[in-house]
């Protein structure tokens, strides 16, 4: 038998994950997964507990009890997208605000969505507004303007023309654009 090798390349070709180069890296993973299986066993665990230590836990992670027509299946659903929220992140305001216009298209009854409502990151808008061309870059977080952040549209439009202005509708964009 032969002894066994501890190197990246060995694990490469073993099928097992190759750690980046520093010694940290391997170390960062194990407790990135052992930190995932925890949060999988919390999860599984909440099918076992009472409907009574489920709204102790809803009141403990929203700080606000369910609602008592809230099932018992969607009080665990909700307890589980909120552990995972805290694990992973919640999703962006940009995201979140998307899901309520899905939402809100598929309670009028649509039957398909268009995906063409949402701006490319790297995309960018161009006005020219009193004789000046102004140039908006889409990025993943919001937008950039002369070289700044912003979260929204409305700001920069607001910043050019110095009155409130419909960022969407100032740089052009269709209906669906704007709730951007």
């Amino acid at each position: 038998m032969k002894p066994p090798v501890h190197d990246a390349s060995a694990r490469q070709h073993s099928g097992e994950p190759s750690c980046g180069p520093g010694a940290n890296d391997c170390r960062q993973d194990r407790r990135r997964g052992s930190a995932l299986a925890e949060l999988d066993g919390e999860i599984a665990g909440l099918v076992g507990q009472s409907t009574q230590e489920l709204r102790r836990a809803w009141r403990t992670l929203h700080h606000t009890g369910p609602t008592l027509d809230l099932s018992r299946d969607l009080i665990i659903r909700g307890l589980a997208d909120k552990l995972q929220q805290r694990a992973h992140g919640s999703p962006t305001r940009a995201l979140q605000r998307r899901f309520r216009i899905l939402a809100g298209e598929f309670e009028k009854g649509a039957r398909s969505f268009d995906p063409g409502g949402a701006l490319n990151t790297g995309a960018t808008l161009v006005r020219q507004w009193r004789g000046r061309t102004h140039t908006v870059l889409v990025s993943e977080n919001g937008f950039e303007y002369e070289g700044r952040r912003y979260r929204s549209l409305t700001v920069i439009a607001e910043r050019i023309t110095g009155v409130h202005w419909s960022g969407p509708r100032f740089f052009g964009l269709g209906k669906q654009m704007r709730a951007f």
